[in-house]
């Protein structure tokens, strides 16, 4: 078997206002960001900067100051207050689960626990904590002020997946409208009522868990109305398989029905958490771009949160979120050739 590692260093950074610490990381990662907002294109047929500020003052007019000092710290370019504004993006593709944990005997408070899965060379392992609108916000970040998973300081939790269908519109990137929910919204109820009324670019996925207990999975499409569900697990399927070959190549079937086993069928969420980094959960196609980066659980009743890898974990509150960093080396290799493959648990 060839074996080739690839690590990361995932960084927590507590940053209250857009500052020298942004900045520094966009001019980091900017040429990435640049190719990829380029990708296919001249950059003529995105929407222009007045179409860009024109859909964010429409659709979530709160978050219009931060983007507007985000750019100022760009550089005030063009193209670069475009792709900060995540409008009508390039596709974004990747894999992930996620589910809602009950404890079966109702003793301990529900959470919500995810991998997230996706290519190594892509991600930005920036554990990123902000008060732009006032209230702290903790979040993994993307598209460098998106937001893949995070929770808020009113306890609402929220984390995407990709929800496996190939459509794509007029609508905002995910990670955007995920930041947007955990800066203005402070239950489940509130959040569900923006993924109702913000475009979305592709099809996905949304679990939602505030501290109430509330909980909610919400599929969004460019080209369908939100519906909301109480689906406990979901992989990258909505209603059935849609994409037959991302489906085999992510094990999303196997995925979903191991997690779906493990929440409805009682386990202890030490069991899920070990679960989660193993096979089929946890993935190792880091090369095809849907490795198994990070888990998360996150425990709004107490603000606890908690990064998993093999080997280490990393448990940070957000009453008390302190800066810090953690190595992590994915390890590339043969991943499990059989499709029915089982849900290994300890």
């Amino acid at each position: 078997m060839h074996i080739k590692p690839i690590g990361a260093r995932f960084e927590t950074v507590v940053e209250d206002l857009p500052g020298a610490l942004w900045q520094a990381h966009f001019h980091a990662l900017w040429p990435g960001y640049r190719a990829w907002f380029l990708r296919s294109s001249s950059g003529v047929d995105r929407p222009s900067f007045l179409a860009s500020r024109r859909a964010l003052r429409e659709h979530m007019p709160e978050l219009l100051p931060t983007w507007e000092r985000l750019v100022a710290l760009a550089g005030g370019g063009d193209l670069e207050a475009r792709f900060l504004s995540m409008w009508c993006p390039p596709p974004y593709i990747g894999g992930c689960s996620q589910a809602i944990w009950l404890d079966p005997a109702g003793i301990d408070a529900p959470a919500l626990v995810r991998n997230y899965d996706f290519a190594p060379l892509l991600l930005e392992a920036r554990w990123l904590a902000t008060r732009w609108l006032g209230p702290r916000v903790a979040a993994l970040s993307d598209c460098l002020w998106g937001v893949l998973d995070g929770i808020n300081e009113s306890g609402l939790a929220a984390a995407l997946s990709f929800g496996g269908r190939q459509v794509a519109g007029t609508g905002f990137g995910i990670p955007l409208v995920l930041r947007y929910l955990l800066e203005v919204a402070q239950n489940t109820a509130q959040a569900v009522e923006v993924l109702q009324r913000v475009p979305v670019s592709m099809c996905y996925s949304v679990t939602l868990l505030d501290r109430q207990g509330d909980w909610a999975t919400v599929f969004l499409s460019p080209d369908r109305r939100a519906e909301v569900t109480q689906r406990r697990a979901v992989t990258n399927l909505q209603h059935g398989v849609a994409w037959p070959e991302h489906a085999k190549a992510t094990h999303a079937v196997q995925r979903e029905d191991c997690l779906r086993g493990l929440v409805e069928g009682g386990a202890a969420l030490n069991t899920v958490a070990q679960a989660l980094l193993q096979p089929p959960l946890f993935q190792n196609g880091f090369l095809r771009g849907h490795g198994t980066l990070y888990g998360a659980i996150y425990r709004p009743a107490s603000a606890g949160v908690e990064l998993l890898w093999p080997g280490q974990h990393w448990v940070q509150n957000l009453a008390e979120f302190a800066p810090g960093h953690r190595d992590v080396v994915y390890v590339t290799g043969t991943e499990p050739a059989d499709e029915d493959d089982l849900c290994v648990v300890p």
